[in-house]
């Protein structure tokens, strides 16, 4: 994510930086655990072969992310790892387009969705995006590769296994920070101090079960003021709403 106070939990340009060593990207997840389950769509998106922010692979040559994770960014820079656990492992893939929303913005955060096209087909099975997210009190889960502590000097080192956490669909006036009821998710855990954070951005919100996920978000930013990632709710992408917008793009090249 972004940080805005907690700016965007997700990453791209504008996050907040992990390290000095590090170019400001999209959230880890803190308080989730190693990957329990196979999630052959996730995709670690990567700039200039370091971790930047995750994905979702929804058709053989296309990712969906963020429309934060492109900030200042050619897809010259970009490449991916698609489907392992490790994200340095999985199917690579250079990245040949990068389409953001017309309508996203940054600075308010707005529309924060964009699609990558890949340079060729992965054999990896994509996901499909869910009819709709559903109410509030829906199990969702989340994943990725983000910090997972709130002080990135006490955890320099981003997780190389892919982590997930289990959290859930709240009511939307849990959220602020220019939170959009009708584009997005607002989303909790029910585990205590546990959210998405830096480098987290982008990465897939689902529902669903093992062998049957549907995609649902996307990691966008932190959901209230306080500036720790895990100290209450996280905003999400709603992907669902922004299906019209994804198919036709997707269809259009």
């Amino acid at each position: 994510m972004v940080k805005l106070g907690k700016a965007a939990l997700l990453g791209t340009a504008g996050a907040v930086a992990l390290t000095a060593a590090f170019t400001p990207a999209a959230s880890a997840i803190i308080g989730g655990h190693d990957a329990t389950a196979d999630y052959p769509f996730m995709v670690s998106v990567q700039k200039d072969g370091q971790h930047y922010c995750g994905g979702s692979l929804i058709a053989p040559d296309w990712i969906v992310t963020a429309g934060h994770c492109t900030v200042n960014l050619e897809p010259q820079q970009l490449s991916v790892r698609i489907g392992d656990h490790d994200r340095t492992k999985g199917e690579a893939a250079e990245v040949t387009e990068v389409i953001a929303h017309p309508d996203f913005s940054y600075e308010p955060f707005h529309d924060d969705v964009a699609v990558m096209k890949l340079d060729h087909p992965v054999r990896a099975q994509p996901i499909e995006l869910a009819a709709d997210a559903g109410p509030a009190g829906t199990p969702t889960r989340i994943l990725g590769w983000g910090m997972t502590c709130e002080d990135g000097s006490e955890c320099p080192d981003l997780p190389t296994v892919l982590q997930e956490l289990d959290t859930e669909l709240v009511a939307d006036d849990r959220c602020s920070e220019n939170y959009d009821p009708a584009n997005e998710l607002c989303t909790d855990s029910p585990t205590e101090g546990a959210q998405a954070c830096i480098l987290d951005s982008g990465g897939p919100q689902l529902k669903g079960r093992p062998g049957a996920w549907e995609l649902i978000g996307a990691t966008s930013r932190d959901g209230d003021a306080d500036p720790n990632c895990a100290s209450g709710p996280g905003i999400y992408t709603d992907l669902t709403a922004h299906r019209t917008w994804i198919e036709n793009t997707i269809a259009a090249r």
